[in-house]
């Protein structure tokens, strides 16, 4: 029983990733809605930087992670920098631009490029079963995402600015797979996934604060932290999404393939479905229920492979 768990603890973490990453996609939207997205982003990140630091004085007594090498440290900050700060902004921006769910359908691709970014840089070969489970878990996803796109009455703009929404998620989801498989080339064999998780966080803290410095908006972010609820909204989305939903990640990656963890992260946009008709109160359709039943199977198959 115990080698059982233990065959698919990385299979686990992915969908505890994914579980942790809905919640915090609902306090994140309701933060957002107060102050934008953009300026959340440079509270959310430092704040899952001070907690990972935090839980790794607490478990070792360092205050910074040791016996780290160069290369290890080359990876994990560009795997910051890509994943957690460029591809967050693409992701965000694109939520503007083209809207949540054309964004999210494009961003289902993320477990595809996380599979031959793996094939590349790590030589990670999946089974058939395997590839075909990917291919279900993302039909589901497209199943429920496209729903609303295609029954809004919202006219998103053909023109360059849809484009450039397309092109940013894209980038977003290039962005995460990427990180992700670079975050699994530093860890290695020996570098465990807190230590890890915590220098990703502090590359992308360094590179969001450099960039909102050469824009000249760092004191209207300091004006935004004033608002209590905004904070608590903030400090609640970080604890689930990037301090333990992205440290739970990284677990993930370090004992299944990355394009299996990708894909299971990736069905948020159908475990988040009984939280939305929580609190905003929306409706589920057959067809979302399907997608949600088709992206179960799918993961299920992840499971067997």
């Amino acid at each position: 029983m115990l080698y059982w768990r233990m065959s698919f603890l990385g299979e686990f973490a992915a969908l505890g990733t994914a579980t942790l990453w809905s919640f915090g996609s609902i306090f994140f939207t309701l933060a957002s809605r107060l102050i934008g997205s953009y300026q959340l982003n440079k509270i959310r990140i430092p704040m899952a930087a001070i907690l990972l630091l935090g839980m790794l004085f607490f478990t070792t007594g360092r205050c910074w992670p040791a016996n780290v090498g160069s290369q290890a440290y080359i990876y994990l900050i560009i795997s910051g920098i890509i994943g957690l700060s460029l591809g967050d902004l693409c992701l965000f921006r694109a939520f503007v631009v083209i809207g949540t769910r054309l964004t999210l359908l494009i961003f289902a691709v993320s477990p595809i490029i996380a599979t031959i970014t793996a094939w590349i840089m790590l030589g990670e070969h999946l089974h058939l079963f395997a590839i075909f489970g990917i291919l279900v878990t993302i039909s589901g996803i497209w199943w429920v995402t496209a729903e609303r796109q295609l029954n809004n009455n919202r006219i998103i703009d053909e023109s360059a600015s849809k484009g450039l929404g397309i092109i940013l998620a894209i980038g977003a989801a290039a962005g995460q797979a990427i990180g992700l498989v670079l975050a699994k080339a530093g860890m290695g064999d020996t570098l465990s996934p807190l230590p890890a998780t915590l220098i990703r966080m502090a590359a992308a803290t360094a590179a969001i604060w450099l960039f909102s410095l050469f824009k000249g908006d760092t004191m209207l972010t300091f004006g935004k932290i004033k608002n209590r609820k905004v904070m608590l909204l903030a400090l609640s989305g970080s604890i689930c999404g990037p301090f333990l939903g992205v440290w739970l990640s990284l677990v993930a990656v370090r004992h299944t393939e990355a394009g299996v963890a990708m894909a299971i992260m990736g069905t948020v946009p159908v475990l988040v479905i009984p939280l939305v008709i929580i609190v905003f109160k929306e409706k589920v359709s057959l067809r979302a229920l399907i997608g949600a039943v088709i992206t179960a199977a799918g993961v299920a198959m992840l499971f067997l492979s």
